[in-house]
């Protein structure tokens, strides 16, 4: 039995994976450095509204995802 392949909309690019796939690893299959930065925090996974989402929200044909910079992650004023 196949799996059924679902497409996907990552900052504009279609990229196709496996129905019920977590954002992160729709993000993985667009751009393996960018899951990276998933990963260690630097960039947040919005939807197509722009709110934040969770790495492992779970993937359905026609979702659109894009990926943001995570500004609380940013580096510490040097000046505190």
């Amino acid at each position: 039995m196949s799996t059924r392949m679902v497409r996907v909309f990552v900052n504009g690019s279609g990229v196709d994976v496996p129905a019920g796939s977590a954002a992160v690893d729709a993000v993985r299959a667009w751009n393996a450095d960018a899951a990276g930065e998933i990963s260690n925090g630097t960039r947040l996974i919005t939807d197509s509204r722009g709110l934040p989402i969770a790495a492992a929200t779970p993937m359905s044909a026609g979702s659109i995802i894009r990926l943001v910079a995570n500004r609380s992650a940013a580096a510490p004023d040097p000046e505190q």
